[in-house]
């Protein structure tokens, strides 16, 4: 009898504990989303600035030959998975690949493409090799390429380049 008395007394004061951890963590939690909304309200830009960066992007879509409108991300259905020569051996890479575009118009037109996207990036990322992928240089010179052989093709097929950036998401090399 002695000890389950023990035991009962013992189960109540964790009950306790466990929750004066869960309030506190509440507490935290709270005072953490009070802080950062805050912090991130509190950051207000005069109109000047807000005019200027607008200007900026408007250069920027049109040098791009993208129509200015919301930004749209496009995914490709699949990942790209295929092999690269490498200095010691062969690797494996997978690369998922999302695309931006400007405005919903553009959105359908590059979803209406994906087949002749697909193969343009997957010329582009075949001829690559395994020195060239293990470098942050080595990539972003391959996405940029990937962009310039991807608007190539769809400004020959429709008449304006519609993507505004290549994005690599998701990058695995064994």
């Amino acid at each position: 009898m002695a000890e389950e008395t023990d035991l009962e007394i013992e189960e109540s004061g964790g009950g306790k504990k466990k929750l004066i951890i869960i309030i506190a963590a509440a507490v935290v939690l709270i005072a953490g989303a009070v802080g950062a909304f805050l912090f991130l309200s509190g950051d207000e830009e005069p109109a000047e600035t807000l005019a200027e960066e607008t200007v900026a992007t408007e250069a920027t879509s049109e040098s791009s030959g993208a129509e200015l409108g919301s930004a749209l991300y496009v995914a490709m259905p699949r990942p790209f998975v295929f092999n690269v020569p490498g200095a010691s051996r062969d690797r494996i890479v997978q690369i998922k690949v999302q695309l931006l575009v400007r405005g919903d118009v553009n959105e359908e037109v590059a979803k209406k493409h994906i087949p002749l996207i697909e193969s343009t990036l997957l010329g582009v990322l075949s001829t690559t090799t395994a020195d060239e992928l293990s470098t942050s240089a080595g990539k972003e010179t391959i996405r940029l390429t990937a962009l310039d052989k991807v608007q190539a093709a769809m400004e020959a097929v429709e008449g304006s380049k519609v993507i505004e950036r290549v994005l690599f998401t998701g990058f695995v090399m064994q």
